[in-house]
């Protein structure tokens, strides 16, 4: 045919030399589900080089081109956006990014949701939510223009760095329901956050941006509205009588309202919500939920092929994504007041594979895996990270971010988080607890059931178990292996313990300070 194929995004190697992206399945995947390519007809392409600039009709201009486009996002004073261009994604990003430029995109996004997971785990007052969110946004979505602009912020750059990102992690977290949960989550509560912000007091600017993102609701007329006008005045939070002959109220199915339906924040007849224009952000927000977990399980069907595809470049960025940027060292680390990393929720699955004993350890995978432990469990592995420096809300932090993806917020907050802060404190009596000595674990009952997983593994596990999982683990060498078995054999489990540790930090024993007897 005579179509040229569309311009693939590209990635610059380090000497700048283009290289062309050949495994845009991904990002084409994505696109495929958005409400308006859905109903396009992709161009054709060249074999192996997929079309990602998007069907002909919905393709975007360059962002670097300086013109605004529909549905992304614009920022003005203070960073914030306007409501009229907050951003659905709709449309896959068409620019060219370096490998550097790939990742430092998404560590700066994931420093932003992962601010909103902590805040909300810490149970913050509305406003000092929003302050600390807007301060985060500014921080890491919005770059600064250069001194001899007019502007206090790169309007281009700022929007190339937000949607880049926004797609660069919807790639790395459709691989599991977990990590699609989580990234939704997030995401949707900055969704909201940004619209709320821009459109408080602006009626005008979400007219405009219900109307550039295609959104088809049902206006009341004047005669129905006065119809129903005492039951529309009787919902809580409904405008004052003098202002109700002004304001718009829309008709839309009340299964795209239920979050107004639970909170009794709108009138429903016949099937129908009736919903003032200051409340239609919640029916905003479920379009976009719908839309954004759509794209996330069809793209996951296609990951793998990407991942194996791009295995030299950004399949293992995409792959490891999720546990960027949480190591000591990164820029997010939580330092104490000598300049140490302290134990976070965001870096302990980094250390738990390096520094942690066995017994905490295998703590810590029966954790991640059954998304729950049992009492033994958790009070030895919670007091373990307590005297390990985790802070009470950085615990809290943690284990909800786990227990959650089997239970509600609700339910672990009533289940849970008294004993958690009975460890540190501050229920109960009281007290200081302190971790379990290994002579308490050693000794201690040990585990029923493949659903326990404290106690001491060179206690309680047999030898033809303990030696798989130290192969599994890939712990040293096989001479290091049997120097480990032959200590507990012995009955010397402490001393396994500590051949352990030594073998994953060969100089731990020159550190001043670190004992290994």
């Amino acid at each position: 045919n005579n179509v040229n194929p569309p311009r693939p995004i590209g990635i610059h190697s380090q000497n700048s030399a283009s290289i062309q992206i050949q495994t845009t399945k991904l990002i084409a995947q994505l696109l495929a589900t958005s409400p308006r390519a859905s109903q396009a007809e992709a161009r054709p392409t060249q074999q192996n080089t997929m079309n990602v600039a998007g069907p002909a009709r919905s393709r975007p201009a360059p962002l670097s081109d300086g013109k605004k486009r529909r549905g992304h996002a614009d920022y003005g004073v203070g960073g914030r956006a306007d409501a009229a261009d907050v951003d659905m994604y709709s449309d896959v990003p068409f620019f060219e990014l370096s490998l550097d430029e790939f990742e430092e995109y998404a560590l700066a996004r994931l420093k932003v949701l992962r601010k909103i997971e902590e805040m909300k785990t810490r149970n913050l007052p509305h406003e000092t939510f929003r302050t600390q969110l807007d301060a985060s946004i500014k921080a890491n979505l919005v770059v600064s223009a250069s001194p001899d602009s007019k502007r206090k912020f790169d309007l281009i750059e700022s929007k190339k760095l937000d949607v880049a990102s926004h797609f660069i992690l919807r790639a790395a977290y459709c691989r599991s329901e977990d990590l699609r949960r989580w990234f939704l989550t997030q995401e949707c509560h900055l969704f909201r956050h940004r619209l709320e912000t821009a459109a408080s007091g602006n009626d005008g600017a979400l007219r405009d941006f219900l109307a550039r993102n295609e959104f088809d609701l049902d206006r009341v007329s004047r005669s129905e509205k006065e119809r129903l006008r005492d039951k529309l005045l009787s919902v809580p939070g409904a405008p004052n009588p003098v202002e109700y002959g002004s304001a718009e109220y829309y008709r839309v199915p009340f299964v795209q309202a239920l979050r107004l339906v639970s909170r009794r924040e709108c009138y429903v007849e016949r099937g129908n919500a009736y919903v003032p224009l200051a409340r239609i952000v919640s029916i905003v927000e479920a379009k976009f939920r719908l839309s954004l977990s759509k794209s996330l399980t069809s793209a996951a069907g296609v990951f793998g092929q990407v991942a194996h595809d791009e295995a030299a470049r950004i399949g293992p960025l995409l792959q490891s994504m999720n546990t960027q940027h949480t190591g000591p060292g990164a820029p997010n680390a939580v330092l104490g007041a000598d300049g140490e990393a302290l134990l976070t929720a965001a870096n302990v699955d980094d250390l738990a594979k390096q520094s942690m004993p066995l017994c905490m350890q295998q703590l810590h995978v029966g954790l991640k895996r059954d998304h729950k432990l049992k009492h033994q469990g958790r009070l030895q592995y919670g007091l373990f990270v307590k005297g390990a420096g985790m802070s009470l809300e950085e615990h809290t932090l943690f284990f909800q971010r786990e227990f959650t993806k089997i239970m509600t917020g609700e339910q672990f907050n009533k289940g849970y988080s008294y004993s958690i802060r009975h460890m540190h404190g501050k229920e109960g009596k009281r007290a200081n607890y302190t971790p379990y000595s290994c002579m308490k674990i050693i000794h201690g009952n040990p585990p029923q059931s493949a659903a326990e997983h404290h106690g001491c593994p060179y206690k309680h596990y047999d030898d033809s178990n303990l030696s798989a999982l130290l192969t599994k683990l890939n712990i040293g060498n096989s001479g290091e292996r049997d120097a480990i078995m032959a200590h507990k054999r012995d009955g010397n489990f402490q001393l396994a313990c500590a051949k352990h540790f030594e073998v994953m930090h060969p100089g731990a024993a020159g550190v001043e300070g670190v004992k290994l007897d």
